[in-house]
């Protein structure tokens, strides 16, 4: 553990303890067991978040209902930007951001001058694919089971510089992370640049083996870029530690942040070598500051990154990471033997987290998710494509077992009457 990955995690651990009135061994499902808090500590978390009552939302995975601490916050950074006008605009809005950005680069641990705020993963990760110095013949690899949207814009950059896009498809199930490693690693020639691999499959919660991925492909003189969309603060990421090259990611998901916040990270010896999307005034090859002109951008969802970092410390990454893995598995372990069920996510407990995927024999993705909601009132996503046929399942912290017990019934019934 270096310096400044001790620093943040005693940090964490200063300001998380107070709030922690109650540890206990919890009896999770089956072969989990992970410490975890009293149930009054999570319906105290749920108690700051103002829910719908119209259906049960366990589709947390596109966008983290903002808990009304922060949200009070955002609202009270639009008063002051609206009332100091253009004095802010011209004054600080630049070096709050820079600030923001040196919070979250701790978070994440990397060097505060290898990080950017952006508005979304996709647009953190269409600026290396749309920038990357490509000559006509280089190859990309890539997954069927990746981001649509980027899939596509390695589509546009075939189109407009002449590569070529090798497409692999990750199993649901793998026996072994030697097995994803060989997938990649065999798809390489002596023509490819860089691999686009997601660190969590959107779609079915997969967390694949980064590290390993990035040590394969540094050997063999290849780049990687990782879309880590779902996992800053689902999971604890240090990028250092991970070796990528290039990690994209949005921060309104699992961390909480206002719609239209995430951040990219560049290595520092690569970002002389992307070119940049928007012109930005002189600064030098590898400055990152250059890869981030936005023009004017509401500045005060920069301002609640902050806020929505101080609330994520306050409940804790582990603990925070342990309770989203409890509540995938406390559903996920009940259903996966019944007949006619599907669990498109693997079972082994560090290959996922708070995600899973299901699928049922009898029925396809969008009538489960259809009848999910009109007859249990229950809220997914439907994903019928790249070996994964089933819904999407993302609760988050404000969700309760008893919610749970109510989609497994209904997972049971459904199982049984189609």
């Amino acid at each position: 553990m270096n310096k400044r990955t001790f620093i943040k995690r005693f940090g964490q651990l200063a300001i998380s303890v107070p709030l922690l009135p109650n540890t206990t061994l919890g009896n999770h499902p089956k072969s989990f067991h992970t410490r975890t808090v009293s149930d009054d500590f999570w319906m105290n978390i749920r108690s700051d978040y103002d829910l719908k009552p119209d259906y049960i939302n366990l589709e947390s995975g596109y966008y983290n209902i903002i808990p009304r601490p922060t949200l009070e916050k955002l609202q009270g950074h639009m008063r002051m930007v609206n009332y100091e006008g253009s004095y802010y605009m011209r004054t600080v809005q630049w070096d709050n951001k820079k600030n923001a950005a040196k919070r979250l680069a701790n978070l994440v641990n990397c060097a505060p001058d290898e990080l950017i705020i952006t508005r979304n993963a996709t647009e953190s990760l269409d600026l290396i694919i749309a920038g990357y110095p490509w000559k006509k013949g280089d190859e990309a690899i890539m997954a069927e089971q990746d981001y649509g949207a980027m899939l596509e814009q390695f589509k546009l950059a075939s189109k407009r510089y002449g590569i070529n896009n090798k497409l692999v498809s990750v199993p649901n199930h793998p026996k072994s992370d030697e097995e994803i490693i060989r997938l990649y690693e065999e798809a390489i020639t002596p023509k490819t640049k860089l691999i686009f691999v997601s660190h969590m499959i959107n779609i079915t919660g997969h967390i694949l083996p980064i590290k390993k991925i990035c040590a394969m492909a540094h050997q063999k003189g290849v780049e990687v870029l990782v879309d880590g969309a779902h996992c800053i603060g689902h999971f604890e990421v240090d990028i250092d530690d991970l070796g990528c090259d290039y990690y994209g990611t949005s921060l309104h998901k699992w961390l909480a942040a206002p719609l239209g916040a995430g951040f990219l990270y560049v290595s520092k010896s690569k970002i002389a070598k992307i070119w940049p999307l928007l012109a930005e005034h002189d600064r030098e090859p590898d400055d990152i500051g250059r890869l981030n002109h936005t023009g004017t951008h509401p500045v005060h969802t920069d301002l609640t990154i902050n806020d929505a970092i101080d609330y994520h410390e306050q409940i804790g990454m582990k603990r925070k990471e342990d309770r989203l893995r409890y509540l995938q598995r406390y559903w996920s372990d009940t259903i996966r033997p019944l007949k006619n069920v599907i669990v498109n996510t693997p079972v082994d407990l560090e290959r996922s987290c708070g995600i899973a995927n299901v699928g049922l024999a009898n029925m396809t993705p969008k009538e489960l998710a259809d009848r999910l909601m009109e007859d249990f009132k229950i809220f997914t996503v439907a994903v019928d494509g790249a070996n994964v046929h089933g819904c999407r399942i993302s609760p988050n912290v404000f969700t309760t077992t008893d919610e749970l017990d109510q989609f497994i019934d209904g997972i049971k019934t459904l199982a049984k009457t189609g």
